[in-house]
């Protein structure tokens, strides 16, 4: 993948309108990586490099969460039509391996 569509994930503990409220005001977007057969991770996005690559349509994402890279595409934007991005979610992909 290229540099551009690289991100630094960073994993949430905590939940709710209060927490989600003050990761946008510290410039982060709340996102959600759901998967087939795992559990949904929650993570804390950069605003502005997110906010950039999601323009595109499919934007494909490569996630770093804590060293471990994740392919991730958009499945979901919630805006604020004032003011920002307000929640992303993504679902998780599984690259498929050659079989011989």
């Amino acid at each position: 993948m290229s540099e551009d569509t690289k991100v630094k994930a960073e994993l949430r503990e905590s939940f709710g309108k209060g927490f989600a409220r003050r990761l946008r005001a510290a410039g982060k977007i709340p996102a959600v990586i759901y998967g087939h057969g795992t559990d949904p991770v929650h993570v804390a996005l950069p605003g502005h490099q997110v906010s950039l690559i999601i323009r595109r349509a499919n934007a494909l994402l490569e996630l770093d969460i804590d060293g471990k890279d994740q392919l991730a595409l958009v499945k979901d934007v919630q805006r604020d039509p004032v003011h920002q991005i307000i929640a992303v979610s993504y679902t998780h992909l599984t690259l498929p391996t050659n079989r011989e």
